[in-house]
């Protein structure tokens, strides 16, 4: 336990890492107490607050229950930005950092184009595109009104002009047509073991798999190649990510589609983790 009276910086760090890892341990308490770590090292001796030291046992016994750090610090960063989090999104992840790369790239073929990111979360893609494709005009849909409410919270912290829209992938979208179709869907598949792991089971769960027992993890990604079609612009692009051994099924089904140039692009640990092509035309 943290004394909950007269505990210093550094005694609560320290009973803290008997608990849970160190460097959680130094981010939950500057979290509770609005220090650095500079301080931290300075000044080891400043004493707790009781409503600190009763915070951040609580936040403590949280971490040791497996709850995200993210959750409960309640932002992670995403390539250069700090994104707020709640149970509402998943977490984002660095894996999803070659989307935005790719999405990057494609835009700059667009004078002026039209990017829609479909299952948005907490609006990470949407908000880097906007930010990095200044000249584009940004869409993100979700079918989570509460993912929403964070994304929109997320692209007024970073100035980014985004357009959120309800609803479930393309639904809302009528007969709009985009130069860029990018999205992130759940992939993967129900009842993987690795769901019980590493913080997931807090996280939501229709966020990470479709939800379909003895499914394979890619009946978001079909529904989505099925509809691109229909709203996309003659040379446009449809870029998904998915999961470290989906990549051949994915390109299978982007040919099958219709889709040129299809092809896989691998993330910073070498998977094959986003898999996409370009509509005919233009």
């Amino acid at each position: 336990m943290i004394p909950a009276v007269g505990a210093s910086l550094g005694e609560a760090w320290r009973l803290a890492s008997r608990r849970i890892d160190r460097l959680d341990a130094r981010l939950l308490l500057e979290h509770v107490c609005g220090c650095r770590h500079a301080d931290l090292i300075a000044h080891p001796e400043r004493p707790l607050s009781a409503a600190q030291a009763a915070e951040f046992e609580a936040l403590v016994a949280r971490r040791a229950g497996g709850e995200p750090l993210a959750y409960l610090v309640g932002s992670v960063w995403f390539g250069d930005l700090a994104f707020r989090v709640t149970p509402a999104v998943l977490i984002p992840r660095p894996d999803t950092e070659v989307l935005v790369e790719l999405a990057v790239e494609r835009a700059q073929a667009f004078a002026s184009p039209r990017i829609v990111d479909l299952g948005t979360g907490s609006g990470i893609v949407a908000i880097s595109l906007a930010r990095r494709c200044p000249d584009a005009q940004v869409t993100a849909t979700d079918v989570s009104a509460a993912a929403l409410d964070v994304a929109r919270a997320n692209a007024i912290r970073h100035g980014a002009a985004v357009r959120f829209v309800e609803g479930d992938w393309f639904v809302p979208l009528g007969d709009e047509r985009f130069d860029l179709v990018v999205s992130n869907p759940p992939y993967v598949v129900e009842g993987d073991p690795h769901l019980q792991l590493n913080g997931l089971p807090f996280e939501p769960r229709g966020a990470l798999t479709d939800g379909i027992a003895g499914g394979d993890g890619l009946a978001c990604i079909r529904r989505i190649v099925a509809s691109a079609p229909a709203h996309l612009r003659a040379g446009g692009w449809l870029l998904m990510e998915h999961g470290y051994d989906q990549a051949v099924e994915v390109r299978g089904l982007l040919v099958a589609a219709g889709f040129l140039a299809v092809d896989s692009w691998r993330d910073n640990a070498g998977i094959e983790r986003v898999s996409g092509g370009r509509w005919p035309g233009a």
